[in-house]
């Protein structure tokens, strides 16, 4: 009953069957590892972040250059407040306000930008307090340069004479005439009344929505590896009705041809077309 497996057709179907299953398997198994690591990366963020405060800093040069490991971590810094300028447009605790944002030009020949503080309202220069004078030593969590357009970083263009959109050394390049660090510092305690900023979780720990498409994507290969192996067994079943029906004899329903139909028949054909 169940020669008909080894027929050319079958074979082709068997093999489909067995390369389709441990495919979808894997697939979904990989999804699945991507999900679950993008879970472990939000899980590491968070705990650097919110333990920013107790462990010890380290100076910045051991922590550069700045990736999933190193961000959000606490550094030190030591050198002379220079230029400052404005981040528009940042909020904190659902309030809109700005960031005061300093370069701090380091022993070696760079220059560190630290956001010093928050302030609420529109950016003015004049709310901004001063940078303290002299040589300052500054403790905060380490951030990765800031791109525009992504986390909620204004990607606008034509700032007034003093602001940035982002913080980062492209984008204050052409701001200022120091070499920069491509990295940026938050104070653990803001200056002269201002709100600290607190440290963010580095780009692509996140649970968002790519986090849940893996997700989606492990279901859905899990999926078709089950519907390719439903319809091998219907196929199968199908097939063995069938021989078990020609062994019985049985066959395919049809209307059986009478003999007045095959005479009808015969008149319909010979008569001609008029």
């Amino acid at each position: 009953m169940y020669r008909f497996l080894l027929t050319p057709r079958w074979w082709g179907i068997n093999v489909f069957v067995l390369l389709a299953i441990p495919f979808c398997i894997f697939m979904g198994s990989w999804q699945l590892s991507r999900f679950e690591s993008r879970v472990d990366d939000h899980r590491t963020a968070q705990e650097q972040v919110s333990s920013e405060h107790t462990e010890a800093a380290r100076p910045l040069t051991e922590m550069l250059p700045v990736d999933k490991a190193t961000s959000g971590r606490r550094v030190t810094a030591s050198g002379q407040y220079g230029k400052q300028l404005l981040v528009p447009d940042r909020e904190l605790d659902g309030k809109r306000g700005f960031y005061v944002l300093t370069l701090l030009r380091t022993d070696t020949g760079k220059a560190l930008p630290v956001v010093r503080g928050w302030l609420p309202g529109a950016a003015d220069a004049a709310k901004a307090p001063a940078p303290p004078a002299g040589e300052v030593t500054v403790t905060g969590a380490l951030q990765a340069s800031e791109t525009p357009g992504d986390n909620g970083v204004s990607a606008q263009g034509g700032l007034p004479a003093g602001q940035t959109a982002a913080i980062s050394a492209a984008s204050l390049v052409n701001l200022v005439s120091d070499d920069l660090y491509d990295a940026w510092v938050t104070l653990d305690t803001a200056d002269s009344g201002m709100t600290a900023v607190p440290a963010s979780a580095p780009t692509g720990t996140g649970l968002d929505l790519k986090a849940f498409q893996n997700l989606g994507y492990t279901g859905e290969w899990f999926v078709f590896a089950g519907f390719v192996v439903f319809m091998w067994f219907r196929l199968l079943r199908r097939e063995v009705e069938f021989a078990r029906d020609a062994e019985l004899g049985i066959a395919p329903d049809e209307e059986p041809e009478t003999g007045s139909s095959r005479e009808q028949a015969h008149e319909d054909a010979s008569t001609p077309v008029r």
